[in-house]
């Protein structure tokens, strides 16, 4: 069965996502996962089965999401969803309705991570297709990461490899499912610690994500990761220079929370030009050879590299408030705060040496 590419996904929705919405879509994009609205278990056993699961083969990739409680019924619906020529089957623990939680599924069910490993498993023992999951980081007054790393977990015992995470937690009672949409603070931080305490899932983010064109010119100006830089724009309301300080004002706060840290670890770096007359070397640490030995890190330290090899700074200090010679945007400092945000770990220059031939 060939990999489905889920780098972009088009979220399921109640009376939105049916067949003509997703053809619509497909006409406008070729890439990216399309989802079902949520059909209930009893909808498809105890229903018209061509009127809730007809679709056209050009809307493929597209993934069947369910809603239900009952392993039995999910398992049932779980091989008709195959039969069907659906790839992928998605398990619906996120939905905050009334409607929903009286019928016992949907986001009520984040309480219960045994019942929900009961039905997964059922789900993956009956079909072929993948089983994925779309669900919350909490509910009501519940935003811990134990708890919700304990029911990721819970779910990936059952054979669920992919877990779609919305942001935001649900809150089961005063809240329309609409304004559970808006309201409730979204956190992506939390979503990031979930998927480096499970790196063997694929976590996928969902939740308040805006334009891909701020995001990535955020990116660009700071070298921070794409979810900070989705939380700044969501904290300044869009408005870019707002975000830019706030990640800054961030940035500075992480550098002095870490400034009595212990540095354990590093790697050395070269860069020489083409003309073989000058370059220079760098040694830059970290506090653990985790990230010491990370790919990004080493590329970051040929970075510093040849920007010292092209701007020869006088000192230390001098090199971090340059401009960076490949994105005169950042500077080196902000290269190295956005390393340090984005491993979690003291990052600093130790020292550096830069050759001229003839020079002395």
């Amino acid at each position: 069965m060939p990999k489905i590419n889920r780098k972009v996904c088009v979220a399921p929705m109640m009376d939105c996502t049916d067949r003509h919405d997703r053809y619509f879509l497909r006409l406008i994009s070729k890439n990216v996962m399309l989802y079902s609205e949520m059909i209930s278990t009893g909808a498809i056993l105890r229903g018209n089965q061509k009127n809730v699961l007809e679709f056209s083969e050009f809307e493929k990739p597209v993934a069947l999401q369910l809603g239900g409680s009952s392993v039995k019924e999910l398992s049932e619906a779980s091989k008709i969803a195959e039969d069907h020529n659906y790839d992928e089957i998605n398990l619906n623990l996120g939905c905050p309705s009334k409607k929903v939680q009286k019928n016992k599924f949907g986001a009520c069910l984040i309480k219960e991570p045994d019942l929900v490993a009961e039905c997964l498993s059922g789900m993956v023992n009956s079909t072929k297709l993948p089983v994925t999951v779309k669900t919350r980081i909490g509910f009501d007054d519940v935003e811990d990461f134990e708890y919700l790393d304990k029911f990721i977990k819970k779910i990936a015992s059952a054979g669920v490899k992919t877990i779609i995470l919305h942001a935001r937690k649900a809150i089961l009672k005063g809240l329309s499912p609409r304004d559970n949409l808006r309201i409730p603070k979204l956190n992506y931080g939390i979503v990031k610690q979930i998927k480096d305490n499970n790196p063997s899932l694929e976590i996928i983010i969902n939740g308040g994500i805006t334009t891909t064109e701020q995001i990535k010119e955020l990116r660009d100006k700071t070298g921070i990761s794409v979810m900070q830089c989705k939380k700044a724009l969501d904290e300044s309301g869009g408005d870019m220079f707002k975000a830019l300080e706030v990640l800054k004002l961030k940035s500075r706060e992480m550098a002095a929370k870490r400034a009595d840290r212990v540095i354990g670890a590093g790697t050395i770096s070269s860069y020489v030009h083409a003309s073989a007359t000058v370059g220079a070397m760098v040694e830059l640490v970290a506090e653990s050879d985790f990230v010491s030995g990370n790919d990004e890190f080493r590329a970051l330290a040929r970075d510093i590299a040849m920007h010292i090899t092209a701007s020869n700074p006088e000192s230390p200090e001098a090199l971090l408030e340059q401009p960076f010679i490949k994105n005169p945007d950042m500077t080196i400092r902000a290269m190295i705060d956005g390393a340090m945000q984005k491993f979690g770990e003291k990052i600093e220059i130790s020292r550096f040496a830069r050759f001229g031939v003839l020079e002395k």
